[in-house]
């Protein structure tokens, strides 16, 4: 049989790793990291999270709730290690990051059919290859995919983690465990802000210092992962319906929905991290710790890793990649992740998925599945290799990009629920 080669061991290189070792095709998985890192990466593990511990919502009228059912039921690796490695985060799947991480590095590596190779990709080598080297391929990585391919198009935006904190740092004299609209179980730590505080600390955020950032415009920010200090700029109450939405989070002290709330996600099993929820930024270091200390639960907030900001890439897919995520001028090479202009963790994992699966049935010779528009992770395909897209930008899974519910369906709750439950028999009805 022949192997394959995987650049990138972030989710959806491990994710393609998976499914094309368990169908019997050897595997040789590329990796330059623990030898070169980037300024985002902190651990040597294999599909490290970077931005959040979160894989956001778990529930199936959800459009990300719905690709994440579609992975398990096609046996996925990266939700059967988040599924083993759940904190509780209400609604929402979120993990342990360290053991996830660890799980993923540890199936991957002993699989007879996989080798690691560890070293960075410099070229695009011979035969069958998955590039899945993620939004923050190397430069030299980045250079030889705009040497080979000049009509890929190639693009940048910046994208920005939020900061962690101790839990034993914060005041929960001040704050209280609940979850918005009780939705879920009270996961959520919530911080208290009153108008005369949040006005103090809107103005301090909006006007701090940023690190320098090479190229950084507030425009080639993917609107996701958006730095809370760039939304202050966007008026008063900007953050107020955003992340500090008090609505639905009641004060147990006072019995009253207080002006602003800061929520704390747990990052690690054990509950001794937590993580900012929105706080993506850039702010220098000094500042973050200055500002975000004028919320009053954090005024003695020990900072365990700070926020950071990075440049990812990605793609003009359309007209370069279909829906197997092959180029179509070389069809023996394929990309996967967020180079192709997929959007977030489980929408990476689900193009390696996806691209495994073709390429699998390919080499074996069998037909090609063809994911429909109507499953999630058909849909994610079709859309980021639909040439009547003019202005292609990262996508999150939507049921926008799914087709619609042909009848009239009161409740937009009710009517998700029947998109889902429609993709599932999709999916069902496939030969995978």
């Amino acid at each position: 049989m022949e192997s394959v080669t995987i650049i990138g061991a972030g989710l959806a290189g491990c994710e393609a790793a998976w499914q094309l070792a368990r169908r019997g095709i050897p595997v040789t998985l590329c990796e330059m990291k623990p030898q070169k890192s980037t300024p985002a990466h902190h651990s040597p593990d294999f599909a490290e999270l970077v931005c959040s511990n979160s894989l956001r919502s778990d529930q199936l009228e959800n459009a990300v709730g719905l690709l994440k059912e579609e992975l398990r039921r096609l046996d996925s690796l990266i939700l059967s290690c988040a599924d083993a490695h759940r904190v509780e985060a209400g609604a929402a799947l979120a993990v342990d990051r360290e053991g996830f991480s660890r799980a993923v590095t540890e199936t991957v590596k002993n699989h007879p059919l996989v080798t690691v190779a560890e070293g960075e990709a410099a070229s695009i080598p011979e035969g069958q290859v998955i590039i899945a080297a993620g939004p923050l391929a190397s430069e030299a990585l980045t250079g030889a995919i705009q040497l080979e391919f000049p009509q890929s198009g190639t693009l940048n935006f910046f994208d920005a983690a939020a900061p962690l904190i101790s839990f034993e740092s914060i005041d929960m004299e001040k704050a209280w465990f609940a979850s918005r609209y009780d939705k879920g179980t009270p996961d959520y730590i919530n911080c208290a802000l009153s108008q005369e505080e949040y006005l103090a600390f809107w103005q301090e955020l909006r006007t701090a210092q940023e690190a320098e950032v090479h190229g950084f415009e507030d425009t080639h920010v993917f609107e996701g992962c958006m730095p809370v200090e760039v939304m202050a700029r966007r008026g008063e109450d900007t953050l107020r319906y955003g992340p500090l939405k008090p609505k639905g989070l009641r004060d147990p002290k006072t019995g009253k929905i207080p002006y602003a709330v800061v929520q704390l996600r747990k990052d690690n099993a054990q509950g001794s991290v937590y993580n900012l929820v929105g706080f993506q930024t850039h702010l220098k270091w000094g500042e973050q710790k200055r500002v975000f200390s004028m919320i009053p639960a954090l005024r003695n907030a020990e900072f365990l890793r700070y926020g950071v900001m990075h440049r990812n890439t990605y793609l003009k897919s359309p007209g370069f990649l279909n829906r197997y995520y092959q180029v179509m001028e070389r069809p023996n090479v394929m990309f996967a992740g967020q180079i192709t202009g997929v959007e977030g963790y489980v929408e990476s994992a689900a193009s390696g998925c996806l691209c495994a699966i073709e390429l699998a049935n390919r080499l074996q010779g069998k037909s090609p599945v063809d994911f429909p528009r109507e499953t999630a992770i058909g849909a994610l395909a079709l859309y980021i290799s639909d040439e009547s897209v003019t202005d292609f930008q990262p996508m999150n899974v939507n049921f926008g990009i799914m087709p619609p519910w042909p009848e009239r369906v009161k409740g937009k709750r009710e009517k998700n629920a029947l998109i889902a439950q429609r993709a599932l028999e999709a999916l069902a009805s496939r030969n995978v």
